[in-house]
C-alpha cells in the first residue's frame, strides 16, 4: 500500500517524448507534436497528451500498489503540461475499504505550482 498515504515522483518531458507518445497513441494533433503550430495558440507551444500524464499516473499507481487493477478514473486539464519543465506526479490514499482504494491524483508544475491535471482513481486489489 501507499508508504505515508502519499507517492510522487517528479518527470521533465521533452519535445521527443511527446513526439514518441503521438507514435505510440496514433494521436499526432499538431498541439502535440508541431512547435511552430502551437506557437500560434493560446498555449503558445506544444501540450502533454491527457493519456500521457494519465499513463504516467498510472505507472506510480503500479509501483505503489502492485496488481491493482484500475477501476475508475476520473481527471480533469485545467492548465496545461508544457515540455522541458519539472512536474510533479502525486498519488495519495483518500480512502481504502475492503479490497477498493480511492485515490486523489495530481499534476502540478513545480515551477509555479500550478495544478496540471487532477481527479481521482478507484484500485481494486
Amino acid at each position: 500500500m501507499i508508504q505515508n498515504q502519499k507517492a510522487s515522483i517528479t518527470k521533465v518531458f521533452s519535445q521527443a517524448d511527446f513526439d514518441s507518445f503521438a507514435l505510440l497513441s496514433g494521436d499526432d494533433n499538431p498541439i502535440h507534436t508541431d512547435p511552430v503550430f502551437s506557437a500560434n495558440t493560446r498555449f503558445g507551444r506544444t501540450v502533454a497528451h491527457g493519456l500521457l500524464l494519465c499513463s504516467v499516473l498510472r505507472g506510480l499507481i503500479d509501483q505503489q500498489i502492485p496488481g491493482g487493477r484500475l477501476s475508475e478514473t476520473s481527471l480533469m486539464f485545467p492548465a496545461p503540461t508544457f515540455t522541458d519543465e519539472s512536474m510533479q506526479f502525486t498519488i495519495a490514499l483518500i480512502k481504502s475499504k475492503n479490497n477498493e482504494i480511492e485515490l486523489d491524483l495530481q499534476v502540478k508544475r513545480l515551477a509555479d505550482d500550478v495544478i496540471t491535471c487532477q481527479g481521482n482513481a478507484r484500485v481494486m486489489t
